[in-house]
């Protein structure tokens, strides 16, 4: 249910209202992989076939956004394709969510600002790429992302492929254990690296089915346990860039980044876009890859639950 007080800034679209009112699984959707993750057109091909993957895996896909100061859940074609061309759009985080409502703007929601409007609609389980964390050399930046944080408040299950592998992973699990995120890799004791299937850490948890992982969510709401759940779910092998050789292209991206003094929220799409261009586009594939793989798991734990 919609709480009254958000009712006047949201607009749910039919299907996934429809969805939600008859209790059939609906799975969330970022947008900011579609405004700031991957450019015009590859991101509205990628953000309509991973709703296509949803609807053929037997859920509803909501694509969630701020779109002239309102939330969106679920985009129509037309909305999805517009924000897909959209150069000026807002990076929205649960600090500016609500700035971009109150002054009538469009932005692309992260990992933070997805699970918050996901779960004031009702929806449990959410895809996504990578989850944002902390960044390398955070002990000087202090640069860590909300999304931790709001996997520690908001009761969603998030379905990844890990941490960002720009991002440092042992940090990122360190931070997650002490906010008590529970971190479940799905069918591996080793933790995914987004564009590789492995990194050098172990996964705190392992489960293998999408029931196990709808009942771990029960679970933990019978126990009254607050947060959701971060499902590291490694992109297919034969899409995968190994991780040795992404080690090579993350640090030559991180320099140039330090070169340009590239800060704040600006960090993560420009090594995203200096990755694409130092891998000659593969980066980008297997990027799309991993989006869709978890979208076809995020839509059986949706079923499950």
């Amino acid at each position: 249910m919609t709480p009254e007080t958000a009712r006047p800034f949201i607009d749910i679209h039919p299907p996934v209202a429809e969805a939600l009112a008859a209790g059939r699984p609906v799975v969330a959707l970022e947008s900011t992989i579609i405004t700031h993750g991957m450019p015009y057109p590859d991101n509205g091909a990628m953000a309509a076939k991973v709703e296509r993957i949803i609807m053929d895996g037997g859920a509803v896909p909501a694509t969630i956004a701020v779109i002239d100061g309102r939330i969106k859940i679920g985009l129509s074609d037309a909305e999805r394709e517009s924000l897909a061309m959209t150069s000026d759009a807002m990076k929205l985080s649960r600090a500016d969510i609500g700035f971009a409502v109150a002054q009538k703007r469009t932005g692309g929601t992260t990992v933070a600002a997805t699970m918050i409007a996901a779960h004031i609609a009702g929806i449990k389980v959410f895809a996504t790429g990578g989850i944002g964390g902390v960044h390398k050399g955070a002990e000087k930046s202090f640069d860590i992302s909300a999304d931790l944080d709001e996997l520690a408040r908001t009761p969603v299950i998030v379905v990844s492929a890990g941490a960002k592998a720009i991002l440092d992973i042992e940090k990122t699990l360190e931070v997650l254990e002490t906010r008590g995120v529970p971190v479940v890799g799905y069918g591996c004791e080793t933790m995914p690296a987004f564009w590789s299937r492995q990194s050098r850490f172990r996964a705190p948890l392992t489960l293998h089915a999408p029931q196990d992982i709808a009942q771990f969510h029960r679970t933990r709401q019978a126990l009254g346990l607050d947060g959701g759940i971060l499902i590291a779910n490694p992109v297919p092998q034969n899409d995968e860039i190994p991780a040795d050789e992404m080690a090579g292209y993350i640090g030559a991206a991180q320099k140039a980044a330090e070169t340009q003094n590239v800060t704040g929220k600006a960090v993560t799409p420009f090594l995203l876009g200096k990755i694409l261009e130092i891998t000659g586009g593969r980066s980008l594939k297997t990027n799309i890859a991993l989006v869709e793989n978890n979208a076809r798991l995020a839509a059986e734990i949706a079923k499950a639950l």
